[in-house]
């Protein structure tokens, strides 16, 4: 079954104990696996997906 929910930085940052803009940085910079940052046009947007965020931080998804 396809993935179609995206984690929020919120959601990731407070599992991750980080702040939100740790999650965003690390996205940007492409340092987190987890998701990607685009930049469309000023403002930038974020996937994370839910399967490889829990297994980053090695739990299993809360829908698992």
């Amino acid at each position: 079954m396809p993935e179609t929910k995206s984690l929020s930085i919120h959601e990731a940052a407070e599992i991750m104990g980080k702040s939100d803009q740790f999650v965003r940085v690390g996205l940007q910079r492409g340092i987190l696996p987890f998701g990607s940052a685009v930049k469309l046009s000023t403002r930038w947007t974020y996937y994370i997906s839910p399967t490889r965020f829990y297994e980053y931080v090695g739990e299993k998804s809360k829908s698992a």
